[in-house]
């Protein structure tokens, strides 16, 4: 199936265009899972506090896997913690889909030719081994970054072709500075970040599925509402990722800003919110923290649909 097709359809289903990211730190684990894990492999702090990440990780995806549709892990909170962190990232993407979610792997790969395949196969792809083949990761879309040009995208397009896998390109990113880049005007008038959405609106044009969307998606941030309404014009069947809501500081108002008339194709995510929602619950135990995040998963579920009903951003 069609990634776009699968990842709309998901969100109809629960009602909630929400992605929960996946962006581990120890602090963000209660003490006594840290605690109870450097304690039991206290010759190997780098496997405990990948144990910990995997039980805090799992714990999470339980509590919201029937009502949000998706993971986001991003690559480099795994990578940070060592050939431990990249075992507990494969085995949460394992976990994530066998509980049904769809996972979107935040990478934002870039390259050219031989490394840019790599890269597709390793993470959304296929990896050729000695007498067999294995997907690495196994994840359904992942970021990348367009801005090194089309030679560093085919390699995914053909991926997506082949596998009903997707991809959502860096248009216009949710960090403050961005918009010393991606806000300069080029000499036909255009943004810079207004050529990248023609961009990508050209090369998603082969991947658009029954639902109207294409799996070649977009990203733009929360933080920039104006501009997402701007892209959203110039690519009309494009899957958005929309991140920046909550710790980064966007409200629901703005994350929907993305979204089609009809309220579709675009997924919100929130990570520090969510996975430290139980640090601003005075009324719940820290171990009852997989409850706050449900708790807030729901209340943001809740924002994001009135938000969809009232649009301020058109």
């Amino acid at each position: 199936m069609n990634f776009a097709d699968a990842l709309t359809r998901k969100i109809r289903e629960l009602n909630n265009p929400t992605v929960m990211g996946l962006d581990p730190r120890l602090e963000y684990i209660p003490e006594d899972i840290r605690a109870r894990w450097a304690q039991t492999l206290d010759n190997d702090a780098e496997l405990a506090a990948a144990c910990a990440i995997y039980e805090f990780n799992t714990a999470l995806i339980d509590a919201v896997c029937d009502i949000v549709p998706a993971i986001k892990p991003q690559f480099a909170y795994y990578e940070m913690y060592g050939v431990s962190g990249i075992d507990t990232l494969r085995k949460t993407i394992a976990y994530a889909k066998k509980k049904g979610m769809l996972v979107i792997a935040d990478a934002k790969r870039n390259d050219i030719g031989s490394t840019a395949t790599a890269y597709a196969e390793g993470i959304i792809g296929i990896t050729e081994l000695t007498d067999d083949q294995k997907r690495m990761f196994d994840a359904d879309a992942v970021t990348v970054n367009g801005y090194l040009g089309i030679d560093g995208i085919k390699p995914f397009l053909d991926v997506c072709k082949r596998d009903g896998r997707g991809i959502f390109t860096l248009v216009h990113t949710s960090n403050p500075s961005a918009v010393d880049f991606q806000d300069m005007e080029l000499k036909d008038g255009r943004k810079v970040y207004e050529l990248m959405a023609d961009n990508v609106n050209e090369w998603g044009k082969d991947l658009i599925g029954e639902e109207g969307f294409s799996s070649v998606g977009a990203v733009l941030g929360a933080t920039v509402p104006e501009q997402a309404v701007a892209a959203r014009k110039r690519m009309p069947n494009t899957f958005m990722l929309v991140p920046g809501y909550g710790a980064q500081g966007a409200g629901p108002d703005a994350a929907v800003a993305s979204f089609t008339k009809d309220g579709e194709g675009a997924i919100v995510n929130a990570s520090r919110s969510l996975m430290c929602a139980w640090k601003k619950r005075e009324d719940l135990d820290p171990y009852e923290f997989a409850q706050a995040t449900r708790d807030e998963a729901l209340d943001m579920k809740a924002k994001l649909n009135a938000a969809l009903q009232d649009r301020k951003y058109v």
